[in-house]
């Protein structure tokens, strides 16, 4: 087979890794990949948004199966310009990825369903936002209608915040046009955890769960990143939330997506928050979570490319989806200055120390090729990643590895999966 992957990411370096090993697959192209991608696959200089693009470039090369990593152009309708052509492509279409592309869809859909979520309010007019908050219990959290590269969520403690906030997105548009609309909900206290599905567009797999650390520092403090590291499974994931779920959450939200008019096939991220009245969902996602992927798809003893194939056929029912019982912890290697500013294009050094050992992982995020040599070329440029027995092994030997790795301006938290330690 011949297979497309569409990203430059870390999760599209975890996608390509985990096809790399299927043998059903003898050629790989990434559109447009990064420097660790080229390695294991040939990129091809073509954006993730140049749909006629892709399509034609499908054609040219007789691509088999195509994987749509990223949620822009999901969101976008990617998948739809694929089968208008009769291509066989992995990731919902553009109706279906409106559970990722609008909060407000999203909450609506759970409030009509039943599936348990926070309470809130949607908002197209600024001043009436406004004017809610001025009866709203505090602390309050805003969102970004639209996508937002994951940063579009504001928690504010004070109604002085919180007014900032809507005039941040509302008007000063900080997020775009992602903010012509936004979601106000309460703010609910407890774990979060993520939990990565495939799901058939009736049928829905649950993958291992997961968890990610938002903030740039120690300590959750400073700003929110698009993740700067994760660990898998989470140890507050238990039998119980797991039951609750399944009778509540999953199921439920692929029923309720189907009796939309809207059946999804692909991956169904689900971000949930572990309170005190249950688990309840804070957030759809419609691809694979990144850094998530990267500590998930290690650990999957299936054919990647089955599964797949199964979610787009509508057979996941057939498919007995399996995951190493062990653990995996990510630590991101970014750009120090990130996520505001910092310098790109400085040679990395020692990524060599990885090639042959087993259980250990560099996924690159932020790379590029520069007169043969890779160097930095983003905020998040690597994803270290090892396996250990249990979380705390995990632990230890990832952080063993991001020794390995220089750069100028390297810069990394030294407490991922802290919370490993209070479960």
């Amino acid at each position: 087979m011949k297979v497309l992957i569409v990203g430059s990411g870390g999760r599209e370096h975890a996608i390509a890794t985990s096809v790399a090993k299927s043998p059903r697959v003898d050629k790989i192209y990434c559109a447009p990949g990064n420097a660790g991608i080229g390695q294991i696959a040939e990129c091809v200089p073509i954006g993730a948004m140049e749909f006629d693009k892709l399509v034609a470039f499908a054609k040219e090369k007789a691509i088999d199966f195509t994987i749509i990593g990223m949620d822009d152009p999901l969101v976008g309708g990617v998948v739809d310009a694929f089968e208008a052509e009769g291509l066989k492509v992995f990731g919902p279409r553009k109706n279906a990825a409106i559970l990722e592309g609008s909060k407000a869809f999203s909450k609506d859909l759970m409030k009509k369903y039943n599936i348990p979520t926070a309470a809130y309010e949607n908002f197209d007019d600024a001043d009436k936002a406004l004017a809610y908050l001025e009866t709203a219990k505090m602390p309050i959290v805003l969102k970004a209608d639209g996508l937002a590269l994951g940063k579009g969520v504001l928690i504010c403690n004070t109604l002085e915040e919180a007014k900032a906030g809507v005039k941040e997105i509302m008007l000063d548009k900080k997020f775009g046009t992602a903010g012509n609309n936004m979601v106000i909900e309460e703010f609910m206290t407890g774990r979060e955890v993520s939990v990565l599905s495939f799901v058939d567009g009736k049928t829905i797999k649950i993958m291992s769960s997961a968890q990610d650390h938002k903030r740039a520092k120690d300590g959750d403090q400073g700003l929110n990143t698009g993740g700067m590291g994760t660990f898998s499974p989470s140890p507050f994931y238990t039998a119980e939330v797991d039951e609750f779920c399944k009778k509540y959450v999953y199921q439920a939200t692929v029923d309720a997506m189907a009796a939309e008019g809207r059946p999804f096939k692909g991956v169904i991220f689900f971000g949930l928050m572990l309170t005190e009245e249950g688990p309840k969902v804070l957030e759809y996602n419609a691809r694979f979570g990144d850094p998530e992927a990267q500590v998930v798809l290690p650990r999957m003893k299936n054919d990647i490319i089955d599964v797949m194939e199964a979610c787009v056929d509508g057979t996941l029912d057939q498919i007995d989806l399996q995951f190493e019982d062990n653990a995996a912890v990510c630590v991101v290697l970014a750009s120090d200055g990130y996520p505001v500013a910092y310098d790109k294009g400085l040679p990395i050094s020692g990524l060599e120390e990885f090639e042959g050992k087993d259980g250990y992982y560099c996924f690159h995020a932020g790379t590029a090729l520069k007169d043969g040599k890779i160097v930095t070329n983003g905020g998040r440029v690597l994803g270290v990643t090892a396996k250990g027995e249990d979380l705390k092994k995990a632990r230890a030997n990832a952080y063993a590895a991001t020794e390995w790795v220089k750069f100028d301006n390297k810069y990394m938290r030294h407490d991922i999966g802290k919370a490993i330690d209070e479960a």
